[in-house]
């Protein structure tokens, strides 16, 4: 008990550590320190104090250095940093690019009235405005036979055809597993509007990357700090490039931005192209941008304090409920029905998740779970496994009298709730079939068992309530897992909020607190009796006087 007790000290210890010097690590990343003396030789001061007229030019090139020619798509005469906008223009492709090619865009902030190329005072950086990915499978009517992607290109090719009369034949590319040229309809760029100091003893590594300075007398100037925001770069945005995409949308926005938000930009951006050069695709990336984009900065720190605490808890409910089941030697009280649904369900969300193509930062957990869940059932169903040769046998073992009873309460619960579940599940399933449109009769069986699983979970974590309801007891639930996992379902109450998520899934994340408020209220109801000898032959009140009749 102490050795549980120290391990589980230990965790918490190293949580409050990690929290605490992750904090700091924020507070470095934000905090800039500033030239104290401005005067000094030392100190890099601002161009925009002097309150220069700019101007804002957007050209498009095959390459990033811009040889072989550009084109200017936008600019910006009367250039105020501290002024908000959001531009939509059109963007025509060059042959190159429409042909599985590559385009850039090179933003330029430069002195009013001087050619950007010859400003000696600019500052610049190039965009990616394509990408490569493997195209959306397509979906189509399992019955009717109608492919989905297909009056989806067809709509789109009219539209173009209409907007770009006598651009061609129209085409579409073949959907194929090889990556395909992609438009980033999106193109966000900051500028720094702190008229910030800098001190280059103290100068910043992430932001000196950034910084252009030239000579003014004795004085060092930096131009302005231009950032482009790779992280709004999301999925959703974008749009298969094929041989009839002569001009495609592209959506300019500005904002200027502070130095500890910029500083904090650029680790997150760095931070997620680490992961990708580790082998993360885009869609995986896409689901971690999603989480600093779609929130401000109070609900980003929210978020991480938030995520900390449920890694915990989530810690802490796997250690007690493996050291429960290890220790489990009956199932009385226990719904063994429960058991095998929680399993089965854990194993259908994981093939979803599979299915789907998720993060592996989801698929495994999800799998870890799924094979914890397999080991439970063989614990609650006394399973043994022999092997004779190549070929299992599987043994199972007998219940006594107590968990004959339990089984009986079970049996009887799973019946009354037969007659609610199964209707709505095959309803679901064939309302689906008919009016949905899915990749394959796989993906169709898998969807429609997940939503069964999401829509109607909860209807089997009853019979548990009811086998407790029928023994007027709690005793036999292993309360420190469940009031860890209790927990953790109330923080995915705020990230239900926080995170894009499907809306089966949000309400999945409410549906499970009526639930635990219930047992809650049964663990009230029906307080554990200390005199009562439990399943081991010991009761609470034997055990402080074995203790001290050893002392």
């Amino acid at each position: 008990m102490f050795l549980k007790s120290s391990f589980t000290t230990l965790i918490v210890g190293v949580f409050v550590v990690y929290v605490l010097h992750t904090c700091w690590v924020m507070y470095g990343i934000v905090y800039t320190k500033p030239c104290d003396n401005p005067k000094s030789t030392n100190c890099i001061t601002p161009f925009l104090a002097s309150n220069p007229k700019l101007q804002l030019s957007i050209y498009t090139s095959l390459r990033p250095n811009a040889e072989g020619g550009h084109t200017l798509i936008h600019k910006e005469e009367d250039f105020d940093i501290d002024k908000k906008f959001e531009r939509m223009i059109n963007v025509s492709l060059p042959k190159k690019t429409r042909n599985n090619g590559t385009l850039y865009a090179l933003i330029f902030v430069h002195q009013v009235g001087v050619n950007p190329w010859q400003d000696h005072r600019q500052v610049h950086l190039v965009a990616q405005l394509t990408t490569y990915m493997v195209p959306k499978p397509p979906e189509i009517s399992l019955i009717a036979g109608e492919d989905q992607t297909q009056d989806v290109k067809e709509s789109q090719q009219k539209k173009r055809a209409s907007a770009n009369p006598g651009g061609g034949t129209t085409g579409t590319s073949a959907s194929s597993d090889h990556p395909v040229a992609h438009w980033r309809s999106r193109l966000t760029f900051n500028i720094v509007g702190d008229h910030f100091i800098f001190d280059r003893e103290y100068l910043p590594s992430d932001v000196h990357r950034y910084l252009r300075v030239f000579q003014n007398g004795k004085k060092m100037v930096y131009l302005p700090l231009l950032f482009v925001d790779e992280l709004s770069n999301r999925v959703k945005d974008l749009m298969e490039i094929n041989s009839t995409s002569a001009e495609l949308p592209l959506t300019l926005t500005y904002d200027s931005i502070s130095l500890g938000r910029l500083r904090f930009w650029i680790h997150m951006q760095d931070a997620v192209y680490s992961l990708q050069q580790f082998g993360f695709t885009e869609k995986d990336a896409d689901e971690i941008k999603g989480i600093f984009v779609d929130t401000n900065l109070y609900f980003l720190a929210l978020t991480f304090f938030v995520a900390a605490f449920h890694l915990l808890f989530d810690f802490l409910a796997f250690k007690n409920d493996i050291s429960f089941w290890k220790q489990k030697k009956s199932m009385v009280g226990m719904s063994s029905k429960a058991v095998l649904w929680r399993c089965f369900s854990t194993i259908v969300i994981f093939l979803y998740l599979f299915d789907e193509q998720t993060s592996l930062l989801v698929l495994i957990p999800a799998g870890i779970g799924s094979i914890i869940e397999v080991w439970k059932v063989k614990k609650a169903f006394k399973i043994q496994v022999c092997w004779k040769g190549a070929k299992p046998t599987f043994l199972f073992g007998k219940l006594d009298e107590s968990e004959k009873r339990t089984e009986e309460y079970d049996t009887l619960a799973m019946k009354y709730l037969s007659y609610l579940l199964y209707p709505l599940c095959i309803g679901g399933a064939v309302y689906a079939l008919v009016f949905l449109r899915y990749k394959s009769w796989y993906s169709w069986v898998i969807n429609s068992l997940v939503n069964g699983v999401y829509a109607f979970g909860f209807l089997f974590m009853l019979p548990q309530l009811f086998v407790n309801y029928k023994l007027k007891s709690v005793a036999h639930l292993p309360w420190k897992a469940f009031m860890y996992k209790a927990f953790n379902t109330f923080i995915d109450d705020v990230f239900a909020f926080i995170i894009t998520m499907p809306t089966s899934h949000r309400l999945a994340c409410f549906r499970d607190d009526v639930v635990f408020l219930i047992y809650l209220y049964q663990r009230w109801l029906y307080p554990v009796d200390k005199t009562r000898v439990n399943e081991y032959g010991v009761s609470y009140d034997e055990e402080p006087k074995r203790k001290s009749h050893k002392d």
